[in-house]
């Protein structure tokens, strides 16, 4: 039974790895597009980069569930990006 739960617990912090990973590669790219697409320079770093592509993936899913009623709480690269500029153009 030990062997059991630990390879389920295994598993899971695999999988939960594997999405923190995921989120930090979407939020860089998603946050280096935005800042590539608004004009302007950003002081920003990398970590402030993967914050304002992550921040934009929550708002455009946020949107697009909002718009679209697509019942998805994700926004994929483009929502992403999307959001993203909308937070880089407030934040300026």
């Amino acid at each position: 039974m030990g062997r059991i739960r630990r390879t389920i617990t295994l598993e899971s912090e695999i999988n939960v790895l594997g999405f923190v990973i995921a989120l930090l590669f979407v939020g860089l790219v998603a946050g280096f597009l935005a800042r590539a697409l608004v004009p302007g320079r950003d002081p920003m770093g990398l970590g402030a980069t993967i914050l304002l592509g992550i921040g934009g993936a929550f708002l455009g899913g946020f949107l697009g569930r909002l718009l679209f009623d697509t019942g998805r709480t994700t926004a994929g690269i483009v929502g992403s990006v999307l959001g993203a500029v909308i937070l880089l153009l407030i934040y300026n």
